[in-house]
C-alpha cells in the first residue's frame, strides 16, 4: 500500500500514527487544515490533537477551507484547542463557543483566506494538516473530495503532515485543477472563460523536506444530511424556475442559463432538483460545492459540466460517485476556494448565484449570519464572494417559521452581510420580488407584496407607510426598526400588538 500511495521510497520513514503526528502541533501554533463542507478534511490527526488538548493547556489558532467533518470542529472547542478559527464553521459546539466569546471567529469571504496569507497580511502557517490520496514522485500531493485552501497550506506551512486517506481511489487523479495566481504587484490574467476551462496542474505542489509525518486512514468524509424538498422549499424552487422561464422569454437568457453557483442545504438542492422536469438543458455550474442534486442533474443529461472547490454528498451520492468515476471525471472539476470563488471570473462568467438568508429587510438588505445580530450561525462562506459579483445575486429563505411566530422579512434586518446593492431577486415560499432597477421606496413596496408572510405583510405595510411620512430616501422609523426582534425576545413572537407610542416598543432595550 506504501508502494502504491508514496512514490518516494525516502518517506516511508515518516510513516506514523495520528497520536505521534498531532504531537508536532504545538501551543499557540497557527495550523493549516485541509477541508471544504466536511469534505476532504483530516479525519484523524486534528481529532487525535483534540484528545491531547484534554490533558493539556494547549491552544491553536486553525484555519481551514470551510467546515471540517466527523465532529471535528466540536471535539477541538469541547477540549478547549482552538484560540481562533477561520473561516467558517457548521459546528454546533462550537457555535456556542464562540457565541460565549471562548473562541474567537473570524467570519471571512472564502475567497480571501488564500489572499490574506499570501499578502502577509495574517499570521504565517506553522503546520498543515492536509488529506491525500498519495504523494506523487516530485513530492506534490494528489487530493481528494476538496481542495479549498490546501495548495496555499502546501506552499506556505513551515511544516507539513499528510493524512493519505485510501478511503478515496487513486483514479480520482485528474479531476483537479490546480492554480495560484501570482502574487501582487505581478498577478496575471486568470485565464478561465468557461467553467470547464483546466489551465492548472492536476496535484498540489508540495517540497518533500516540509513533510514531517505521513499518516494513513481509510475513513470516508462525513456524509451530507440531504433533506428531501417539502413544501416550502418546493414553492421557492417553483417561483425561481417560474422567473428563468420568463427571462428567457423576454430573450434575456437562453434555455441554458448562464453557468449557476448555489449554496449547500435543502432550499439548493431543492432549486437544484427543480431542473430535472424543465425545460432547460445544457447547463453548467460554477460553484463551490458539488452535492447530490449535482450529480442527479448530471445523470439526468441537463448539465454538462461542474466545477467547484469540493464533493460534499450523501453516503449513497458517495458510493455512486467513486464506484463509477469514469462517469463523471470528464464533466467535474475541482479547483482551489481562492479560483472557485475569485470575484473576477464570477463576473467574467456571468453566474447566477443563489444562496440562502437568514432574514432580510424590506430594502432587499439580507443577513446570512447571525441570529437576532448577535449570534452567529455559521457564517459568510462565498455567498459574499458570488452576490456581490454574479450576473443575477438570489437570496432564499421562508417566509414565516417556528409556527410563523418569525418573520423572515423585517422593517431592518439585525445584521448586514449582503446590502441592498448586492441583491437582485428575493424570494420565499409566498413569492418572488424582482429588485432590478427599482429605487428603494419601488423595493419595499414589491418585497411587501410579494414575498412576506400573509400574517405579517399588514403590520410591515403600517411601519413602511408610517416611515414614509417622516421623509427620507430610505424611509425608516429607527426607534421602531428592531421592535420586531424585541417582541420576539420578550413575548415568543415577532407579531406586534397595537401601540400607543414608539417608546412601548423599546421597553425590551432597557
Amino acid at each position: 500500500m506504501s508502494n502504491e500511495r508514496i512514490k518516494i521510497p525516502a518517506l516511508f520513514s515518516k510513516i506514523m500514527d495520528a497520536e505521534t503526528a498531532a504531537s508536532f502541533i504545538e501551543d499557540n501554533m497557527v495550523v493549516g487544515a485541509s477541508g471544504f463542507t466536511k469534505a476532504g478534511d483530516s479525519k484523524v490527526v486534528l481529532p487525535a490533537f483534540a484528545e491531547r488538548a484534554r490533558q493539556e493547556k494547549i491552544k491553536i489558532t486553525l484555519m481551514t477551507g470551510a467546515s471540517l467533518g466527523h465532529d471535528t470542529d466540536g471535539k477541538l472547542a469541547a477540549a478547549g484547542a482552538l484560540k481562533k478559527r477561520m473561516p467558517f464553521q457548521v459546528d454546533r459546539v462550537l457555535r456556542q463557543k464562540i457565541n460565549a466569546g471562548e473562541v474567537l471567529f473570524i467570519d471571512q469571504h472564502l475567497s480571501e483566506s488564500a489572499e490574506l496569507l499570501h499578502n502577509k497580511n495574517l499570521p504565517s502557517v506553522d503546520i498543515a494538516v492536509i488529506e491525500a490520496a498519495g504523494i506523487e514522485r516530485d513530492g506534490s500531493l494528489i487530493p481528494t473530495t476538496s481542495v479549498g485552501n490546501s495548495a496555499t497550506f502546501a506552499a506556505l506551512a513551515k511544516r507539513v503532515i499528510v493524512e493519505i486517506n485510501t478511503a478515496v481511489p487513486l483514479s480520482i487523479f485528474g479531476i483537479h485543477d490546480i492554480y495560484q495566481a501570482e502574487d501582487y504587484p505581478h498577478r496575471n490574467v486568470i485565464p478561465i472563460v468557461a467553467a470547464e476551462n483546466k489551465i492548472g496542474r492536476r496535484t498540489i505542489p508540495l517540497d518533500p523536506e516540509k513533510i514531517v509525518g505521513i499518516v494513513f486512514t481509510d475513513i470516508k468524509d462525513s456524509p451530507a444530511d440531504v433533506a428531501e424538498p417539502d413544501t416550502k422549499t418546493t414553492a421557492i424552487a417553483h417561483h425561481i424556475l417560474r422567473f428563468f422561464e420568463n427571462e428567457v422569454k423576454m430573450g434575456h437568457l437562453t434555455e441554458r442559463l448562464l453557468p449557476i453557483q448555489a449554496g449547500i442545504g435543502k432550499v439548493a438542492n431543492a432549486v437544484l432538483t427543480g431542473f430535472k422536469n424543465s425545460s432547460f438543458y445544457d447547463l453548467t455550474m460554477f460553484s463551490e460545492v458539488l452535492q447530490d442534486s449535482t450529480f442527479d442533474l448530471i445523470d439526468a443529461g441537463k448539465l454538462s459540466v461542474a466545477s467547484a472547490s469540493s464533493i460534499t454528498v450523501s453516503e449513497s451520492c458517495y458510493n455512486r460517485v467513486f464506484g463509477n468515476l469514469q462517469n463523471y471525471r470528464d464533466k467535474i472539476v475541482l479547483r482551489p476556494q481562492n479560483i472557485s470563488n475569485t470575484p473576477g471570473l464570477i463576473r467574467r462568467l456571468g453566474i447566477i448565484a443563489i444562496n440562502t438568508a437568514i432574514e432580510f429587510d424590506i430594502y432587499g438588505n439580507v443577513n446570512s449570519t447571525h441570529i437576532s445580530g448577535t449570534h452567529i450561525m455559521n457564517g459568510i462562506g462565498g455567498s459574499g464572494d458570488f452576490a456581490r459579483n454574479a450576473y443575477l445575486s438570489i437570496f432564499v429563505t421562508q417566509a414565516a417559521s417556528k409556527n410563523n411566530t418569525i418573520s423572515h422579512a423585517l422593517p431592518m434586518v439585525s445584521h448586514v452581510d449582503h446590502t441592498e446593492h448586492d441583491v437582485d431577486i428575493i424570494v420565499t415560499d409566498v413569492g418572488l420580488a424582482d429588485l432590478r432597477g427599482l429605487a428603494p421606496r419601488e423595493r419595499a413596496q414589491v418585497i411587501i407584496d410579494n414575498c412576506v408572510h400573509p400574517d405579517y405583510r399588514e403590520q410591515l405595510q403600517s411601519y413602511f407607510d408610517r416611515a414614509k411620512e417622516r421623509g427620507g430616501h430610505t424611509p425608516h422609523i429607527l426607534e421602531e426598526a428592531f421592535s420586531w426582534h424585541v417582541n420576539l425576545k420578550n413575548k415568543g413572537t415577532m407579531m406586534l400588538e397595537p401601540v400607543e407610542s414608539p417608546a412601548d416598543l423599546l421597553g425590551g432595550l432597557a
